[in-house]
């Protein structure tokens, strides 16, 4: 299959909303993207949509259950801080930049999710240190390319502060850049997190979310520079993996499973077994049972919760395997306008959120995880330079991104959830790059 570019350069602007479309056009560089390549604002995300998940059928063009990133974090209770499906070994099937990879493509990904260990010349995983004992940067040597991170560090180590944003994303800003001008991936991946941070803290439409948008344009902007400095031929795709809704109330379900003795804590409130656990995804939960002869007990009780606000859908476990999520729960909930899922056995089961819940960081304004069919809830897809048509589509959906992303560099990921849209690609006037056309 032949090449309809030499560089390709995915930049995901995580949480980037399809409602955002009317201020991206006013901005200098998103602006430039929309009016020189394709669109489609109307992008129906995943289930659940959050992150890991809606990331890893990007680069697979496949829904969850097949791909096997089922949400964020791990099904750990009784972990203060459950670990994430980091590592490249959970996905079941091959990704983009995988067959790039096989195809002699240089490859490189910062802050992609779900790429610790993953085979890419030139890593940056995104991971943390989630135990005491662990540091940050030796969590992400371990787990990535260590003298590249070890150079990105010396360089630009001084801009980060942790985790906390919009330095982190202006580390890794400086740090595409400089991988863009030295290396000159064949394939780069780069996840932008500055957005999403903002309104899960703040709210959707908050002044926080307003400026993170225009740093965001100016972080395009330096991308742009690069690539245009580099004279080769690039395609630059920039894309949202999902949107978000503004919260004010947290359902717990385990708070009521653990009344029915379906969940033991020891004495300090930590969980040490357990027959039914809600795993929540934001603004979807899964709730998973161990014993089969709990299954009607618990769908009754989900009815009577139900009737008390919040919850808007009751899904069984098949039915959330055909919407793509994962078919082993028992069953899966959907959250109303307004409320999202914790996983904490204390407290109420409706718990109203305070401002210094916030601050806390135990609870957020904003979330995202809720089914695509919730109104105006898409996200966006733009690209722009080699093999890219100037066209607007009118819907599509996140798995067809995968195909799509794959069909530029001449690559396929094989038999996939997602398909390709052609109608964004300029296949005119194809240079046979590799020779076996």
């Amino acid at each position: 299959m032949t090449r309809l570019t030499e560089h390709l350069i995915v930049v995901s602007f995580d949480c980037l909303s399809s409602l955002d479309y009317p201020f991206l056009k006013e901005l200098p560089h998103f602006s430039r993207l929309l009016e020189e390549g394709a669109l489609c604002r109307n992008v129906r995300t995943i289930y659940p949509s959050v992150t890991y998940p809606c990331h890893t059928s990007i680069v697979t063009g496949n829904y969850p259950k097949r791909h096997g990133i089922i949400n964020n974090t791990l099904i750990q209770p009784g972990r203060p801080s459950p670990d994430w499906y980091w590592h490249r070994s959970h996905i079941r099937g091959t990704t983009l930049y995988d067959e790039a990879k096989s195809a002699g493509l240089t490859t490189a990904a910062l802050l992609w999710p779900v790429t610790a260990k993953a085979n890419i010349d030139y890593n940056l995983p995104e991971i943390f240190a989630n135990r005491p004992w662990h540091h940050q940067i030796m969590v992400s040597l371990m787990n990535g390319t260590p003298l590249y991170q070890l150079d990105l560090q010396r360089r630009f180590g001084s801009i980060r502060n942790g985790l906390e944003q919009p330095a982190l994303d202006d580390f890794v800003l400086e740090s595409a850049v400089h991988t863009i001008r030295t290396k000159k991936p064949g394939l780069a991946l780069i996840h932008f997190t500055d957005l999403d941070t903002m309104r899960h803290y703040h709210g959707f439409s908050s002044k926080e979310a307003i400026g993170a948008l225009h740093r965001h344009d100016d972080r395009l902007g330096r991308i742009m520079h690069a690539l245009d400095e580099s004279r080769c031929k690039y395609t630059l795709v920039a894309l949202g993996d999902h949107s978000a809704l503004d919260e004010d109330t947290a359902i717990q379900l385990n708070v009521c499973f653990k009344e029915k003795g379906w969940i033991t804590c020891d004495g300090k409130g930590k969980v040490i077994d357990w027959k039914v656990y809600a795993k929540g995804c934001d603004g979807s939960s899964y709730v998973y049972v161990r014993d089969e002869r709990l299954m009607d007990g618990v769908h009754q009780l989900l009815k009577a919760l139900k009737k008390e606000g919040g919850i808007e859908d009751i899904f069984t476990g098949y039915e959330a395997g055909l919407m793509g999520a994962d078919g082993s729960a028992a069953f899966m909930l959907e959250a109303g306008r307004g409320y999202y899922f914790k996983d904490f056995t204390e407290g109420d089961f409706l718990h109203r959120i305070t401002p210094q819940d916030v601050r806390e960081r135990t609870y957020t304004w904003g979330s995202h995880g809720y089914s695509p069919s919730k109104d105006r809830y898409g996200t966006i897809f733009m690209a722009m330079g080699k093999g890219i048509r100037k066209t607007e589509i009118h819907a599509m959906n996140l798995v067809d991104e995968g195909p799509t992303l794959a069909r530029l560099l001449g690559l396929d990921l094989g038999d996939t959830d997602g398909v390709c849209r052609h109608e964004l690609l300029d296949t005119a006037n194809i240079e046979q790059e590799d020779g076996t056309g």
